[in-house]
């Protein structure tokens, strides 16, 4: 049986990484997946490969952290589907840097991308998802991305520590908000440890370049030996837990952050 079956998701930062690998099971499940990110031929790229193995995907143009693309965004998938059922706010950036390094420029764009970008998709959303969990058992959920940084201290990463922070007890603060108005639309976020992808690759480079080691592979065992389990996470780790809090599996969770980190922050 399809987890997902007749339902619509949006993922924001879908081209690639966690957001593509998420589309690609949330299609495999049984969804309607907007593959949304300002890349767009990577969009197009993703979104063609899911719809070839016979899943749904549409490729959206969508810059997160501006209120009119999300405006624009939701007009198409009502006008596409006919409602929402499920948002992932998975888009993000790390710059790995020390706040005393960090411009003023650079901290405005780490906000407006991690966090301000989840404020607009919650808000924006919002009417669509409370629209659909009328018409749902188990009403609509939407999951956000946080980090291991937002729940235990990242030292070398204070700012992306900081905004990761505000992306877990904003999941908190809504969760309840939500629940207490009788609108079912549940609120969870996913905090993982280091992934292999390109943000996950950026992280064990500025890691490694804080610990003065300059061997790609010494630098990725050191980040993989802090992880109790021994390795990093596979974007699949991460997309299966966005999965299962975004399923009806779930039902009975919101305002939970789950630590998909191998062991990371049970040290």
């Amino acid at each position: 049986m399809q987890r997902l079956k007749n339902k619509s998701a949006l993922i924001t930062g879908a081209a690639r990484g966690i957001g593509a690998e998420t589309a690609r099971i949330m299609a495999a499940q049984g969804a309607t997946v907007f593959i949304a990110d300002i890349l767009d031929q990577q969009a197009l790229k993703t979104a063609s490969e899911i719809n070839q193995e016979d899943g749904k995907a549409i490729p959206l143009r969508l810059d997160v952290t501006e209120e009119k693309d999300w405006y624009s965004a939701l007009s198409e998938i009502e006008d596409t589907v006919g409602g929402l059922d499920i948002l992932v706010n998975n888009a993000g950036v790390f710059l790995g840097k020390d706040f005393e390094e960090m411009s003023l420029t650079e901290w405005r764009t780490l906000v407006d991308t991690n966090m301000t970008s989840v404020f607009l998709g919650t808000k924006i959303c919002a009417p669509l998802l409370r629209q659909s969990a009328k018409k749902k058992p188990h009403g609509s959920a939407i999951v956000n991305v946080s980090s291991i940084a937002g729940m235990v201290a990242a030292p070398n990463d204070q700012l992306y520590s900081m905004v990761k922070g505000g992306v877990t007890v904003f999941t908190k603060s809504t969760a309840v908000s939500f629940a207490s108005k009788g609108d079912r639309i549940r609120v969870n976020s996913v905090h993982p440890g280091v992934v292999d992808t390109d943000m996950g690759n950026l992280a064990i480079s500025a890691q490694a370049k804080r610990l003065g080691v300059t061997d790609t592979e010494q630098a990725r065992k050191l980040s993989e030996e802090r992880h109790p389990v021994g390795r990093i996470a596979t974007t699949i780790d991460i997309a299966n837990a966005i999965l299962y809090l975004a399923s009806d599996e779930a039902a009975f969770i919101t305002g939970v952050s789950l630590p998909v980190d191998g062991g990371y922050t049970a040290q």
